[in-house]
């Protein structure tokens, strides 16, 4: 050693544990994961309780709303009144649909969803999803292209689990893929496995925030300039729904610009396959 130079202390060596405090560690650990595990449990009973306390007075809302808006007991006067009543019932539809998937999420966490899997036409699930988006379509507007359509394949997974998974993904695609934007589907069976690629023209997302995105309440662009409205639960939702129902959820960013939510259900068994 040259003179002067400072001194390292030696490594400090911790003297092994007695059987006693190795068994206190052990006990302080177990509690810690029960209160963890308790204090998840309250937070999902919590989330089940207000979205089950939120549909009741939501439905009210709703039917009472479009019954002034239709006008069924007599004109209302003044033309804003109307406009008001559909205003009323536009904000309590986004409410129910928050609460339904709050609840939704709080029963995959739980694993009380209950996912049916059965052969669904991937055709058929795309009709549906893409009637029930058709005035967000239009109001973007956006277009919507299914590569080989009349021709794609059947899955395996939940009727409501897959239709709700799909138009969460293909929301969020057509809200962040930019007005007039074009976003593409395509869909292919590979080996027991159906691929699903919703693909966007959006300005895409830096990689690192793709976990984050995935975690409920999340949202994928700066609260003072994002565009989306949502309380960041539709791709959460999506992620837990497909690994729900056997298959999986990856978010990438494409190089060109955009995303690729790039989905795998299940495949059936072939025809005249054992089962």
């Amino acid at each position: 050693m040259v003179d002067g130079a400072p001194r390292r202390p030696p490594p400090s060596i911790e003297p092994p544990l007695s059987a006693d405090a190795a068994s206190r560690r052990q006990a302080r650990r177990a509690a810690h994961r029960r209160l963890e595990a308790r204090a998840e449990e309250h937070r999902r009973s919590f989330l089940r309780m207000v979205s089950h306390e939120l549909r009741t007075p939501l439905n009210s809302i709703l039917g009472f709303s479009e019954l002034i808006s239709a006008e069924i007991y007599g004109p209302l006067g003044a033309p804003e009144y109307k406009e008001y009543a559909n205003l009323i019932r536009d904000s309590g539809q986004k409410l129910l649909s928050l609460a339904n998937q709050v609840l939704e999420i709080a029963r995959l966490e739980s694993g009380t969803a209950d996912l049916i899997t059965r052969r669904e036409p991937l055709d058929h699930i795309l009709d549906d999803v893409l009637d029930g988006l058709a005035e967000e379509i239009r109001a973007r507007p956006a277009k919507v292209v299914v590569e080989d359509q009349g021709a794609l394949p059947d899955v395996m997974a939940d009727p409501k689990g897959v239709r709700t998974a799909l138009a969460a993904l293909l929301s969020n695609a057509i809200i962040h893929g930019g007005d007039g934007g074009e976003v593409r589907i395509k869909a292919w069976r590979e080996n027991s496995e159906v691929l699903i690629d919703i693909l966007d023209q959006g300005p895409g997302v830096d990689p690192r925030d793709i976990p984050r995105l995935l975690r409920p309440f999340e949202q994928g662009e700066n609260a003072l300039i994002r565009r989306g409205e949502g309380a960041g639960l539709g791709l959460p939702l999506a992620f837990m729904l497909c690994r729900g129902m056997g298959g999986g959820l990856v978010l990438t960013p494409r190089p060109e610009g955009g995303l690729c939510a790039a989905i795998r259900l299940p495949a059936p068994a072939p025809v005249g396959a054992p089962c």
